[in-house]
């Protein structure tokens, strides 16, 4: 691993430490970029305005007429933790509004597939629905959406996913990446655009008279479900997503969010008041997640919809039941995979540019989560592939993709589809994750595809590993009311929380639980502990570390200690 400081603009950082801005803080915000606190303002009213997001205008107005008319909407949800925060947004939201008629309906991982497919449309029109909206999919369901409409149903997508080469044929499409739309947050989450859809419907339903100022409903409750969605879908938090994610975190901490999300933070061992992205990226959002893997994401919709804190409890515990299950699968199949991965090449050499694996008993529930374990380790674009379980489908390879930045995923299967016709049945996502089934008889062309295309694509530099950091810590700023004023902030995708690096002095370490490194170490002269989870080999007595600030407590005594992230190699 190369560690690599960021480039810090020295005017940036004097023009956030003049306008008040905290030196530490300034310093790690100009090296992400931002030039003014003009940027640091998450005011709502500082939101990018729903007039610009192409679409949302005119699906303000498609269901406005519908609720006017008293139409039956139904939702079709994805099974991730956006989809399924989107979708209580959008159930939530135009309940609030004023449409007495909504309902939902999520699709099965292993029957349904992916997106909103003919079946599904078929199941929606029978469910009674007059008006389809997807959300967080749709972008690239053309035959759904074809269906939908022959069977006499209006559609709204709203969607965030690159759209193919042809766009379905819906009433309205809400999506800020579709042709023509200049929405300058091309990065918003599914649950993101669904909320500024209700915003542009709030906006319509006030221009009708049907809402005024002093009556219409504040969709800010709705936040904390919005920055849930953001975080776990792994979006880049520009300044648009990262208002929306602060203004969330700002009700959670404050109490103010719906009782499923409470319960899930009790589930977790969490402590909302004092709640941060890695909060929702690392225990709320599994856990949601963790119902679409291995069960039905119904259960993760219903603890995120009902406001009954008892079902809450109880639908939380069975989320978190459901996620120590699919850790269990997890850390078998990585084994498994890890081992055929490393079989690829041999010890000491190279891994190949990219690595495709599959064996006939992994789980397709978890196969995402697996490769973005072997491309943390090995640091090439992944994809790991199971066995459908959809019946009638027993030769087809479902498969899930990481990929390492300066290789578009998406773009990829493009690639490798139009150069091996007939490989790729189905697929999509986006530049760092994406999904796509195969023949398994034609998995063999498929790897060789990916390894042509990742050959080309991928040079010396791309494939070493580098870890930006902040650089060296100052030692006044290792205390523990500057991890609490780092914590607070929004981290996350594209604005990396803060990891610093310099050489320390390692003076005692040892192995705690079997995998993890305990360390004694000596900071610019002064003793911090450090610790480094998931990792057992002992290190040099001097090293130069990259590490993130964290506090540890010990018999009512917080202390400062290091994270450690990775050494230079």
């Amino acid at each position: 691993m190369k560690i690599v400081p960021r480039d810090i603009p020295p005017r940036a950082v004097w023009a956030l430490e003049q306008a008040g801005v905290h030196p530490l803080l300034a310093r790690l915000y100009a090296a992400r970029g931002v030039q003014s606190t003009d940027e640091l303002d998450d005011a709502l009213a500082k939101l990018l305005p729903p007039s610009t997001l192409l679409g949302a205008d005119r699906a303000a107005v498609l269901l406005a007429d519908a609720m006017a008319q008293n139409l039956r909407l139904c939702i079709v949800a994805d099974y991730d933790c956006d989809g399924a925060t989107a979708c209580a947004v959008a159930v939530r939201g135009l309940r609030l509004l004023g449409a007495r008629h909504v309902d939902y309906l999520v699709p099965d991982r292993v029957v349904d597939g992916y997106g909103l497919t003919a079946p599904i449309s078929e199941r929606v029109k029978q469910s009674g629905a007059d008006v389809l909206i997807t959300v967080d999919n749709g972008i690239a369901s053309v035959d759904g959406v074809a269906r939908a409409k022959a069977l006499g149903l209006q559609v709204l997508v709203t969607d965030h996913h690159l759209p193919g080469s042809d766009l379905p044929d819906a009433d309205v499409i809400v999506n800020p990446n579709q042709p023509g739309c200049s929405f300058a947050s091309k990065s918003m989450a599914g649950v993101g655009v669904m909320f500024y859809t209700l915003l542009a419907l709030r906006s319509e339903l006030r221009a009708r008279g049907v809402l005024d100022a002093a009556t219409q409903p504040k969709l800010d409750v709705l936040l904390p479900l919005v920055a849930l969605g953001t975080v776990a879908d792994v979006v880049k938090l520009d300044a648009n997503n990262r208002r929306l994610v602060a203004q969330g975190l700002k009700r959670v901490r404050s109490l103010a969010m719906p009782a499923g999300l409470a319960s899930l933070f009790v589930a977790s061992g969490r402590k909302a008041d004092v709640a941060t992205t890695f909060d929702f990226g690392f225990a709320l959002g599994p856990r949601i997640n963790a119902a679409g893997r291995l069960s039905d994401m119904t259960l993760g919709i219903e603890c995120l919809l009902t406001d009954d804190p008892g079902r809450a409890d109880t639908l939380a515990k069975t989320l978190d039941g459901i996620n120590r299950e699919r850790r269990e699968i997890e850390g078998d199949m990585r084994e498994q995979a890890m081992m055929i991965a490393e079989s690829l090449f041999d010890e000491g050499d190279e891994p190949p540019p990219a690595i495709c694996v599959f064996d006939p008993d992994f789980h397709e529930g978890v196969v995402g989560i697996v490769a973005s374990r072997i491309k943390d380790k090995l640091h090439r674009p992944t994809f790991v592939f199971a066995a459908s379980a959809a019946e009638g489908k027993e030769h087809e390879l479902k498969g899930s993709g990481r990929s390492i930045p300066g290789f578009h995923l998406r773009d990829a299967l493009d690639l490798v589809a139009k150069r091996y016709p007939g490989v790729i049945l189905r697929f999509g996502g986006h530049a760092m994750a994406a999904g796509c089934t195969v023949a398994e008889e034609f998995f063999d062309d498929f790897e060789n595809g990916m390894n042509e295309v990742a050959q080309e694509w991928l040079d010396a530099a791309t494939l070493t590993r580098r870890m930006e950091t902040d650089g060296p810590l100052a030692p006044e700023y290792r205390r523990v009311d500057l991890v609490d004023t780092l914590h607070k902030e929004v981290w996350g995708q594209g604005f990396a929380a803060p990891t610093f690096s310099e050489v320390v002095e390692v003076v005692s370490q040892r192995l705690v639980g079997e995998k993890h490194l305990a360390l004694k170490l000596k900071h610019q002269g002064q003793p911090v502990d450090g610790i480094w989870f998931g990792h057992t080999e002992p290190l040099p007595a001097q090293v130069t570390l990259a590490f993130r600030l964290d506090a540890d407590e010990w018999n009512g005594v917080r202390r400062v200690r290091f994270l450690v992230e990775g050494v230079q190699e």
